[in-house]
């Protein structure tokens, strides 16, 4: 059993390290998909991607960090405004006060900055592993983990990168067959691949340049 689970680890980092090429050549430059300036503006954008789109989420922020884009000024909003500004997100109540909340504690003891240590970051309210990875590594540039979104979770399982559905286990599964050098800007990678070319509903495998190496797990089915 264990000599098939490391043989089955080293075919995972050899297809792995042929997605990163490959991935590099067609994205040579990832950037995120949330529009922001600062580490502030891309954590509360962060926040108001759970179940929205990147798209949705931009054209929210656009308007409330051009009023209110500090710790500060939001934790001064009355809630009931707070909710109006970020509605078309969805779930606009648990956000706005998750949202809330954190401006205050960055305000309480960070000094209104965002801190750039996972234990920290986690422990801001709104705030859990996939928003602290992505916050640590696009603004900060610290490796702390992988960021598994929808379009992470469906990519990987489809090239065959992991068995898991769970956030946290696809995480360990990528980090194992990835060096960590990798880890930030594969995950910006896969985004974009997943919007341009392997979609949810229909991959786009004839134009894809990962289509000859991937096993294409669960398309079709």
């Amino acid at each position: 059993m264990a000599k098939a689970s490391a043989a089955k680890i080293t075919k995972r980092r050899e297809r792995a390290a042929e997605i990163v090429r490959r991935l590099k050549q067609l994205y040579p430059n990832p950037e995120c998909a949330l529009v922001h300036d600062t580490p502030f503006q891309l954590l509360i954008a962060t926040i108001l991607s759970a179940q929205c789109t990147d798209e949705r989420v931009n054209i929210v922020t656009r308007d409330l960090f051009s009023q209110y884009s500090t710790p500060a000024a939001i934790a001064a909003l009355p809630i009931a405004k707070l909710e109006k500004l970020i509605q078309s997100t969805g779930f606009f109540r648990n956000k706005a006060k998750n949202i809330h909340a954190c401006c205050r504690q960055l305000l309480d003891r960070h000094g209104g900055e965002v801190p750039a240590e996972l234990d920290a970051l986690v422990k801001l309210p709104g705030v859990g592993r996939k928003t602290a990875n992505v916050v640590l590594g696009t603004a900060f540039g610290i490796a702390s983990g992988v960021v598994v979104d929808t379009h992470v979770t469906r990519l990987s399982g489809r090239l065959g990168l992991t068995e898991h559905e769970d956030a946290v286990k696809i995480e360990r599964d990528l980090q194992a067959v990835l060096p960590e050098s990798e880890w930030i800007d594969f995950s910006h990678r896969l985004i974009w691949h997943g919007r341009r070319v392997c979609k949810a509903r229909k991959p786009l495998c004839e134009a894809c340049v990962l289509s000859e190496i991937c096993p294409k797990v669960g398309v079709g089915a």
